[in-house]
Formats: C-alpha cells, structure tokens, sequence
C-alpha cells in the first residue's frame, strides 16, 4: 500500500507561481511513473506533468508547457510541480499519482486558486 499526500495549494494572483509537493510512503514495488493531474469544477480530471521514475522523461500537457516544471526528489519518495506564470484557468484541485506495475495510488488533492 502506498500513501500519497499532496501539498503546497493555496491562493495566488494571476502570474503569480506555486509549488506544490507529493510525499509518498509505504511501499512502491516497482514504480513506474508519477504525474500531477487536476480538476477543475465541472470539468474531467486531467493529465498536467508526468515523470518516469526510470528515465526521468517527461511528459506535459499542452496548457503546461513552458510554464510548469515536474521534478522528483533525492529519495524519489517527493514529486514536485513548479508552477509559474499561473492563469486563472489553472484553478483546480491538483492530485498527485503513482502508478506502479500492480496498481494505481492517488492522494487527496490540494487546492489551487488563481485570482485577483
């Protein structure tokens, strides 16, 4: 079983920057990829960034370009999402992800809100 716990939402003006972290525990046998998605109200949950924990290639949405930054930390067990120039459409809760080769764990999300 492995618990995933994201952190760091909050309020932000437009252009404005966030970081948010994920802290994973428990175990993670084989760890395939771990990414950032977000809903937005009334909207589908989305891929925004997704790293592979192997080859460390990655993946982002288009709206995420240029913009965001998904890294990992030293112990691999921390994921991370630099947000920058945030626009009030990247509103959203934001969940991290960790797929491993038998399963998928999500954590609880954590708010982020871009306004003026």
């Amino acid at each position: 079983q492995v618990q995933v716990v994201e952190s760091g939402g909050g309020l932000v003006q437009p252009g404005g920057s966030l970081t948010l972290s994920c802290t994973t525990s428990g175990s993670a046998f084989n760890t395939l990829f771990m990414s950032w998605h977000r809903q937005a109200p009334g909207k589908e949950r989305e891929l925004v960034a997704q790293i592979a924990t192997t080859t460390a290639y990655t993946v982002y949405a288009d709206s995420a370009k240029g913009r965001f930054t998904i890294s990992r930390g030293d112990t691999g067990n921390t994921l991370y999402l630099q947000m920058n120039n945030l626009r009030p459409d990247d509103t959203a809760v934001y969940y991290c992800n960790v797929r491993t080769q038998l399963s998928n764990y999500w954590g609880q999300g954590t708010q982020a809100t871009v306004s003026s």
